[in-house]
């Protein structure tokens, strides 16, 4: 016999999504005692604790607490998706769009402005991250469409390319490779390289060295895009980014030249993925079509 009903599985992703139980209680529409009621008898049914209680803190979810909340979630999913089947018309009333944390300034405030137009009536809550991350929320279900870039996905995903991308060689204006229009991989092997410190960004950037039989120097990896370009732009090596604003000064106000790689094999498409191919007639289905449209519209 089954103890947990999907209430409960509700209540505890509830409580992962808003960090406290009054927030959760609000959102499940209970009060706050019983969900705390309900939040202690699921943990002592499981025999492990889910969240970490400090006071004055927001709870916080233990990796036991992270394993159940990502099955808990693709369950309400999968739920949910088979109360739809059985009911003529219904249709999604919430879409969780990811997008790649150093695309996201570029891409999520059109994407949003598409989604609201094309969607009326649908929720579009958005979700930044890393590769892993976004791979994982979507193989969980936490995440129906994520913008991304097309590395570290299996043949299980469905894919849609938005635009192709060159790499850029970012660097202080006073640096001898600035004077170049392109900048080949051989030039750039003998600079002391800042890359992105996200595991499959600098196991591609190597690859690409790699291809030309080349070993590059790694200077420093850095964890945002502005660190990134702020060391470049202090003269602490060149830069190796995709995704790069449009301005030539860093957030300290230094100036920064870019300049593209000569290296037709470093192209990469941005693309829009789901986890499978959606039921043609879905949100989720839609909501890709409009994106697709609207970014192929903006090239």
């Amino acid at each position: 016999m089954l103890y947990l009903t999907l209430r409960h599985y509700e209540y505890v992703t509830a409580i992962a999504r808003h960090g406290s139980l009054s927030g959760a209680a609000a959102a499940v529409h209970v009060s706050q005692p019983a969900l705390s009621a309900a939040l202690a008898r699921i943990e002592a049914h499981l025999g492990r604790v889910l969240f970490l209680r400090k006071k004055g803190a927001a709870l916080a979810l233990t990796p036991q607490g992270r394993e159940f909340v990502a099955a808990a979630e693709a369950l309400l999913v999968q739920a949910a998706q088979l109360e739809r089947a059985g009911i003529p018309g219904t249709t999604q009333s919430r879409i969780v769009l990811g997008c790649f944390r150093d695309l996201a300034p570029f891409l999520l405030p059109r994407a949003l402005s598409v989604l609201k137009e094309a969607l009326p009536g649908v929720e579009v809550e958005i979700l930044e991250g890393d590769f892993e991350g976004l791979i994982n929320a979507q193989l969980s279900g936490a995440c129906d469409l994520a913008l991304t870039w097309d590395l570290g996905l299996d043949a299980g995903f469905t894919r849609r390319e938005l635009y192709r991308v060159t790499p850029q060689a970012v660097m202080a204006p006073l640096h001898p490779l600035a004077a170049e229009p392109e900048i080949p991989l051989k030039a750039l092997a003998q600079e002391p390289l800042i890359l992105s410190r996200e595991g499959l960004s600098i196991a591609h950037m190597m690859r690409l060295f790699r291809s030309e039989g080349l070993v590059p120097t790694i200077a420093h990896r850095a964890a945002s895009l502005e660190l990134l370009r702020s060391l470049a732009a202090s003269g602490a090596g060149v830069g190796l980014a995709y995704s790069l604003p449009q301005t030539e000064l860093s957030y300290a106000g230094m100036p920064l030249v870019a300049r593209p790689l000569a290296a037709p094999q470093a192209v990469e498409p941005v693309v829009l993925t789901c986890h499978a191919e959606p039921n043609p007639t879905s949100t989720t289905a839609r909501a890709m079509a409009a994106l697709v449209q609207a970014f192929a519209q903006d090239e």
